[in-house]
């Protein structure tokens, strides 16, 4: 079963090149929503809204969250705390079982509470990439917003400390992630068929429990928790990718209890996930596109061809041959084409990485493929010391909760040419990533969400012209979906997935003057 690419997350990438950056990225999923709240707009959850949380000093992150060490202070000293809530585990039954949601916070530094609004909470996508962990890693980023906020993100369930889905082991997902995911014939097609079975089979073995409570619309109820345990009457959101159809979801539940909000690298959600599937298809290889414009046109000598089609073909002809033929790689580990699809298309979520693909492919294409490798495995979520984080099984288990259409080996048959129309790099890779949930113990729950939000307070939407992940035009969507008067599109003319991470003074202007002050932005501002 190949990787679809996330709608983002944030990890660190390393090989034994000693390559660090960070990464974001993310990938398809489609939400069902039920009917919105109680009439005074609150989540029924039997007295858990009225429960305290124990901050504390936050641990280093575990394995499913992605390793490494315990959050250092941000800038003047202040420390990332951490706590556990407890929320329903099952939303249609409030006053039953509970499962454990971890969250992170760094208080504000406004001088008194007059300045203080709140808590801004962040849900930076996959679905399945942990806050606790991705927010302390960003929180330079955006110190200037904790002037007003309390900085607050959260693992959600299914992912990371909170109820965590697992399926494979470690050594199986080692295996799991290199093989083959574009098959050529009908023995490659029952391969992948089975592999699909037994990594759905081993999830329903090890979290069945939880499966059926991964939902969107369950993420979207426990914000709400979350809102009223903070103290908020209203909520103040940031959802970057997958986190913008969360913010969605949630504005149509609760459009009354919708405060400041802002969408950034956005999810269509008008789209299945057949659709969603073909827009990133469109959508790497026009980032794809541009990187090979940019090599060709910006260095006196692309190392990776002589011109725009050269650099794709000598791309494609790697693919190929790795079909073939793995490279060696890490230690005892090789690049498969699986493997370099993975890297490819992790390296494409920024402008910065894209140095790090051209150094990838020209050591590829010298006989090494660790750079290739190491940027598969910022996909996957493999840490440094061959552990996994939970991503990849949150994941599929949080797009196959919502999504309902379940594809067949003949559909995806039946759809190649158009995904090869999209892309001939990323086509094949995309269209059998649509098997992932064939087999899936769960019923999915819609063909997409339904964000409509009439009553809520603007919601500020960004798209970015040139994103792998979440195609621009995605962002017209959402605006439109949520409703006249609710949604307030801005253009970001740049590269890479989302837009505020950017640092462009546009974006970042009209974001924090809406969130800090309250100003609407113009609807159709661009930035570039």
């Amino acid at each position: 079963m190949p990787n679809r690419p996330h709608r983002r997350r944030t990890a660190l990438l390393s090989s034994a090149l000693v390559l660090t950056v960070a990464a974001s990225l993310s990938a398809c999923s489609d939400s069902g929503t039920d009917e919105p709240g109680s009439q005074n707009g609150s989540t029924p959850a039997g007295g858990l809204a009225s429960q305290k949380l124990d901050w504390s000093k936050c641990p280093a992150p575990d394995d499913t969250q992605g390793g490494g060490t315990a959050p250092s202070p941000l800038p003047g000293g202040t420390a990332w705390q951490c706590a556990t809530m407890k929320a329903p585990l099952d939303w249609d039954a409030p006053d039953g079982d509970t499962l454990d949601l971890a969250l992170v916070r760094a208080r504000s530094s406004a001088k008194n509470e007059d300045q203080r609004i709140g808590s801004l909470i962040f849900n930076f996508g996959g679905p399945g990439g942990s806050g606790v962990s991705t927010l302390p890693a960003f929180g330079d980023t955006y110190e200037t917003l904790r002037g007003r906020y309390d900085l607050v993100s959260f693992d959600p369930r299914g992912v990371g400390r909170s109820a965590p889905v697992t399926c494979l082991d470690d050594t199986q997902l080692d295996d799991f992630f290199q093989a083959d995911s574009t098959p050529d014939d009908a023995a490659e097609r029952a391969d992948l068929m089975k592999r699909t079975q037994q990594f759905n089979a081993a999830c329903e073995k090890n979290s069945g429990k939880v499966l059926p409570q991964v939902t969107t619309t369950d993420a979207a109820r426990d914000m709400d928790l979350m809102r009223q345990v903070l103290g908020d009457e209203k909520l103040y959101y940031m959802g970057i990718s997958y986190g913008t159809e969360l913010g969605g979801v949630y504005a149509h539940l609760f459009p009354e209890k919708v405060g400041r909000a802002v969408f950034d690298a956005v999810v269509d959600p008008t789209q299945d996930a057949e659709q969603g599937s073909l827009g990133q298809a469109k959508g790497f290889q026009l980032a794809l596109d541009n990187y090979a414009e940019a090599c060709t046109a910006t260095t006196e000598e692309c190392p990776v061809g002589s011109d725009p089609a050269d650099v794709k073909k000598r791309i494609a002809d790697l693919l190929a041959s790795l079909d073939k033929k793995p490279l060696p790689a890490d230690g005892d580990r090789e690049l498969t084409q699986a493997a370099a699809l993975n890297g490819i298309a992790q390296s494409l979520y920024s402008e910065d990485f894209w140095e790090y693909l051209t150094q990838g492919l020209e050591d590829a294409y010298d006989g090494d493929g660790r750079i290739l490798l190491a940027l598969s495995d910022s996909m996957t979520g493999r840490n440094q010391d061959g552990t996994y984080s939970n991503l990849q099984a949150a994941n599929i288990a949080i797009n196959c909760a919502d999504d309902k259409p379940r594809y067949t080996e003949a559909d995806v048959r039946e759809k190649l040419p158009e995904f090869r129309k999209a892309s001939p790099v990323f086509g094949d890779f995309l269209a059998w990533g649509l098997l992932s949930c064939t087999d899936w113990p769960v019923a999915g729950a819609a063909e997409h969400p339904d964000v409509s939000a009439e009553g809520s307070a603007p919601i500020v939407v960004i798209g970015n012209t040139g994103d792998p992940a979440t195609p621009y035009e995605g962002a017209r969507q959402m605006a439109r979906a949520l409703g006249k008067g609710v949604g307030v599109e801005i253009t970001y003319k740049g590269q890479g997935h989302g837009a505020y991470d950017s640092g462009n003074a546009c974006v970042r202007k009209a974001v924090d003057g809406y969130l800090l002050d309250g100003t609407v932005p113009k609807n159709g501002t661009v930035c570039s």
